[in-house]
């Protein structure tokens, strides 16, 4: 990559998943742009270890999933049938029983979205935006209207005193499951 920047091909670069070493050599070759990693109010276990080291070395990061793979649009309930080609039949959230234990952490998003006059997909995207001038989430979508609806996330601003209580809110809840089937090839691929 430090090559191909040498040689004008391409600007900057990033690393998709990568484990905190990882990113710590690669950057010491050439400094790295962005990294990318799911994070959400249901996965937030980058800030463990990952949101510090990124602020330490200036590194962008670009979660995706934002919306929890859609859980925190409101619109996946737990008696949801997806379609058999869905990748969310093997993620452990989206077994009923995580949905349905999962449900107070919707019905908090829900009602900050009341508040904001907002939906719930925002709030979750707004709460990504509120944490660091750096994150930039990146919502999936096939639909223009939902396209429009998460541009309006940015638009919405929570306080330092509402970020505060929502994080302390969110500390208290223990997500039921996983974003990637335990022992999965996609489980581990992340941070190697």
């Amino acid at each position: 990559m430090q090559d191909l920047i040498k040689e004008g091909k391409i600007k900057h670069w990033g690393l998709s998943e990568p484990g905190i070493n990882t990113i710590k050599k690669a950057h010491k070759v050439h400094p790295v742009t962005a990294i990318q990693s799911q994070y959400s109010m249901m996965w937030r276990k980058p800030e463990e270890e990952l949101l510090p080291l990124l602020e330490k070395l200036g590194i962008g990061f670009v979660p995706f999933s934002p919306l929890g793979k859609g859980f925190l649009s409101g619109k996946i309930t737990p008696d949801i049938k997806l379609d058999e080609s869905d990748f969310r039949n093997k993620v452990p959230f989206f077994k009923k029983e995580n949905m349905e234990a999962n449900q107070g952490l919707l019905q908090l998003v829900f009602d900050i979205a009341e508040t904001k006059d907002a939906t719930p997909a925002q709030i979750a995207l707004a709460w990504l935006l509120a944490q660091k001038p750096w994150i930039v989430p990146i919502p999936g979508t096939t639909k223009l209207k939902r396209v429009k609806e998460n541009m309006a996330a940015a638009k919405i601003e929570l306080t330092k005193e509402e970020l505060e209580n929502l994080n302390k809110a969110l500390a208290k809840i223990n997500v039921a499951g996983r974003p990637y089937p335990k022992g999965s090839k996609y489980e581990k691929r992340v941070g190697n």
